[in-house]
């Protein structure tokens, strides 16, 4: 339940630090997908059903307070935190090179979707100019900030693991 609450309120934080981003900066400067940084880093560090619901719950949110299609972001979340799932336990954690590249790769991806959903499929081409301008400066962002922001993650996710593993070593705690 402590595990539960402690990934949700890192849901909670991120998001509101990445609404922050938005309200502060100018709507041309290009911030960073701490949601995306989050969601990558649940499913590489705790597995496919971790990263779904992160990714879920991010995109939820996202969508809840800024989506034009509700769902959209949670269902494309979703499947990223998912997908990245599968290298839990293929890489050591300490690493953050390949959160980095998976983050960027995932940042690219969503955003080509994005794109398609909301520009492409409307008649409004223009995706060489998007790319160019919004697509790679977010992802190169993105994967600068994953530096920072994967290290938070990585000591929160240390605790958070070492506190269920002293739960389930615990005689008190057993039924």
């Amino acid at each position: 339940m402590k595990k539960n609450f402690s990934i949700f309120l890192m849901i909670v934080i991120t998001f509101l630090l990445q609404s922050t981003f938005h309200q502060v900066l100018p709507s041309s400067l290009i911030v960073p997908n701490l949601l995306l940084i989050l969601t990558v880093s649940m499913g590489i560090m705790r597995g496919k059903k971790s990263g779904m619901w992160v990714g879920f719950i991010s995109g939820l949110l996202t969508d809840l307070f800024f989506g034009t299609y509700f769902g959209f972001t949670a269902l494309i979340y979703m499947y990223i935190g998912y997908l990245n799932g599968f290298l839990f336990k293929m890489f050591f954690d300490e690493d953050f090179r390949i959160p980095m590249f998976f983050v960027g790769i995932s940042d690219l991806v969503y955003n080509i979707i994005f794109y398609i959903v909301h520009f492409a499929l409307q008649g409004k081409g223009g995706f060489g100019k998007f790319f160019r301008t919004t697509i790679l400066p977010e992802a190169i962002c993105t994967v600068i900030f994953t530096i920072l922001f994967y290290e938070i993650y990585f000591a929160i996710n240390k605790k958070i693991h070492a506190g269920e593993q002293e739960e389930q070593q615990s005689p008190w705690l057993r039924r």
